[in-house]
């Protein structure tokens, strides 16, 4: 199936937030925080490190900062392509993530 003209900004934003995911899954993974258990994105926003399961403050900072880029690039996206194609590429952001980091979900 090829791909309509729409579709392939749509896989770069698609590429660049996976990137960023990944990144802030490995982030989460040297802070020991389980990022996609509900609630828990909204605490590291607060900058509430509780959530951390080992002090380590850089790593929490850099954490923060990419979790508001995303934020920053989920609005910039929905302004580009609307709410329904966003939350199609974050619901595939999302389970990519889920498969590549199955320990940051809760048990």
């Amino acid at each position: 199936m090829a791909e309509r003209p729409l579709d392939l900004p749509l896989a770069y934003w698609e590429r660049n937030l996976e990137e960023l995911d990944g990144e802030i899954a490995r982030l989460a993974i040297l802070c020991e925080i389980r990022i996609l258990e509900p609630g828990v994105i909204q605490r590291v926003l607060q900058k509430d490190a509780s959530v951390c399961g080992t002090d380590n403050p850089i790593a929490f900072a850099r954490l923060r900062s990419l979790l508001m880029m995303h934020l920053a690039i989920r609005e910039k996206s929905v302004d580009v392509f609307g709410q329904a194609a966003t939350a199609r590429v974050e619901d595939f952001v999302i389970d990519r993530i889920k498969q590549r980091f199955p320990h940051l979900q809760g048990a």
